[in-house]
């Protein structure tokens, strides 16, 4: 079936092409009785208007992309919804890539993303250097660009997340006095950013106790909970002294902890863990886990708002926004505390 042209309603009302297009974009200039025949002509006819057409004129898609390492998340499921809610009302469509913490997949969706009509772009990135460079190339095209968590080293974009290093410094030291001495630092894969804040704050708190930083207890892991179920399996069978874990992240944490048990050690009496990031899945595993917990819809929400202006007011340079986020010190961490203990610091 022939599709409905802005041609085909002209001859049908006996008026000018540039008459209809107007009054379908709604041009004050043009009357509103005028107005009112061509939309009901329109209605009549079946029109649909031709986005991709309207899009290529005017260079405006009203489209975000949504680039995230991680969909399966409960971060990336919850910073999604504000997101989207924030779009929602102000009409603009998001277009989801999930990279699957996957550098060559995110390398496509980035390739991708350079060649297609996206009017800006928020991004939790994979954490992995090798797509710095491309990551780079898509900011040089002038794409309004958002980072969740955390930035890129020479990218000079806005990110929204928590103070990566003071809630980490908390963490870690809430471990010590608790007695830990001798705590593994599970970085992720990489030093950009969050991941370089965390293992300062880590060093920090070694310092501060006059604590040895041992080499064979820091470990470079991936960010799922596979990641950690094999930092287990390493600690165990190379048969390392440790008695805390500080992972980067709750699915790190719990494989972690998962395994210990599975494997006799017992959480948090012979071991503790506690994770960075967490949210409502922190509670819902034995032990529960302690935890940096952020309010995750209020983060996507931030982040949507500071990328539409930026889309609005590209010449301005817009600052990135330090959400605060509760640390939860549950039994992982603490056997004393049967109850969950929230801190702001």
């Amino acid at each position: 079936m022939k599709r409905v042209t802005i041609k085909d309603i002209a001859h049908h009302l006996c008026l000018s092409v540039s008459t209809v297009s107007r009054a379908l974009a709604n041009d004050k200039n043009i009357r509103q009785e005028t107005k009112e025949k061509i939309f009901a002509a329109a209605r009549e006819l079946g029109y649909a208007r031709n986005v991709i057409a309207a899009n290529l004129r005017t260079g405006k898609s009203h489209t975000v992309g949504v680039m995230v390492d991680q969909m399966v998340s409960p971060y990336a499921c919850k910073v999604l919804k504000g997101i989207n809610g924030v779009m929602r009302e102000n009409g603009i469509y998001v277009v989801t890539y999930d990279a699957d913490n996957d550098p060559e997949l995110e390398r496509e969706y980035i390739n991708f993303v350079r060649s297609s009509l996206l009017d800006g772009l928020i991004i939790a990135h994979c954490n992995h250097v090798d797509n710095v460079d491309l990551f780079k190339a898509l900011h040089n095209d002038g794409i309004p660009i958002v980072f969740l968590r955390s930035s890129l080293d020479g990218i000079d974009e806005p990110m929204v997340g928590v103070n990566s290093y003071d809630k980490g410094f908390f963490l870690v030291d809430h471990l010590v006095c608790t007695g830990r001495k001798r705590i593994v630092n599970v970085k992720g894969p990489s030093m950009s950013g969050e991941m370089r804040d965390l293992d300062m704050a880590y060093r920090a708190v070694m310092s501060k106790f006059d604590l040895d930083i041992v080499p064979e207890l820091q470990i470079e892991a991936g960010v799922d909970m596979e990641a950690g179920r094999k930092v287990a399996d390493d600690l165990l069978d190379n048969e390392i002294d440790f008695d805390a874990v500080f992972a980067i992240n709750e699915l790190v944490a719990i494989g972690v902890m998962n395994r210990l048990m599975e494997r006799g050690v017992k959480v948090p009496d012979d071991v503790s863990v506690a994770a960075f990031t967490g949210s409502m899945l922190s509670e819902m595993v034995y032990p529960q886990l302690t935890s940096v917990e952020a309010p995750l819809e209020e983060i996507g929400r931030q982040a949507a708002e500071l990328l539409i202006r930026k889309i609005k007011q590209p010449e301005i340079k817009h600052e990135g926004i330090v959400i605060d986020a509760r640390i939860m010190l549950r039994e992982s961490s603490h056997p004393q505390h049967k109850y969950a203990e929230s801190v702001r610091i």
